[in-house]
């Protein structure tokens, strides 16, 4: 081999172990950012209960009044989860987010790619629980107006569209532009074929916002720590320091060839 050829292996091979390692470190850091924006959503979490609790037994108004309306094809328990995928899967990821939370977008940022190609090959389901979260902390109401507009979405049957679109345009977490129904309107302008008459009227009524606020009571009798919760097989997801996009794609994938 000839001192040319074998200093273009070399520099081949450099160049292959540079790229390795900005990728390593790319992961690294959206890893760090779920991570480090759970701490703000774990924080929210605890005040929220703090709050109920110092107010347990008081009279208070829940920000949504009258029945809890589901969703067309909710599901689960008093129907509070919004299922996307056939009901054949073999494998269930539940989704506990709040749509103002920004460790949810980084959640969302890392993983909906693999979510959605597992999700259209027909070996995963999604159950999507929607929470209010950061109102709770923050104050406002963008968290349950959002949720209740995704809810709205989904009697279009366009909710896994409307759902990414809220996460591709979530303002600032002390931002509460989500509490503007007619922002809410204007972006399901991005969802083909979302944006009419009817879907207008359930956001602009708060048709599902008391469906929200039951939805997030029962998160909090839960007591999960925080948003993102995501569960497969009942195991909380990112608890597991050793996740990754590429390894949840191999534990659904060898669950649907048992």
């Amino acid at each position: 081999m000839s001192e040319k050829n074998r200093e273009g292996k070399r520099t081949a091979r450099e160049r292959l172990a540079v790229e390795r390692q900005k990728q390593k470190a790319a992961d690294k850091r959206r890893r760090a950012l779920i991570v480090g924006a759970s701490v703000v959503c774990v924080l929210a979490l605890a005040t929220v209960v703090g709050i109920l609790a110092a107010n347990a037994g008081k009279s208070g108004k829940s920000g949504a009044s009258g029945p809890a309306i589901a969703p067309s094809g909710a599901t689960g328990k008093d129907a509070l989860a919004i299922p996307v995928g056939k009901d054949s899967a073999k494998s269930t990821l539940t989704v506990w987010e709040d749509f103002r939370c920004p460790a949810c977008r980084g959640f969302e940022t890392l993983y909906r790619p693999t979510i959605h190609q597992l999700v259209d090959a027909g070996k995963l389901r999604v159950e999507y629980h929607l929470v209010t979260l950061i109102d709770g902390n923050l104050g406002g109401s963008g968290s349950r107006s959002a949720a209740g507009a995704a809810a709205c979405a989904q009697d279009a049957g366009k909710f896994s569209g409307y759902h990414d679109v809220l996460y591709e345009n979530q303002p600032e977490e002390t931002q509460d532009t989500y509490a503007d129904k007619a922002k809410l309107i204007e972006l399901s302008g991005k969802v083909s074929g979302l944006d009419s008459p009817a879907f207008q009227k359930c956001v602009k009524d708060g048709t599902h916002d008391s469906w929200v606020v039951k939805s997030n009571a029962a998160f909090l009798k839960a007591r999960f720590t925080g948003t993102p919760t995501v569960l497969l097989g009942g195991k909380n997801l990112l608890e597991d320091r050793t996740m990754t996009p590429a390894k949840l794609k191999q534990i659904v994938e060898a669950a649907n060839k048992s």
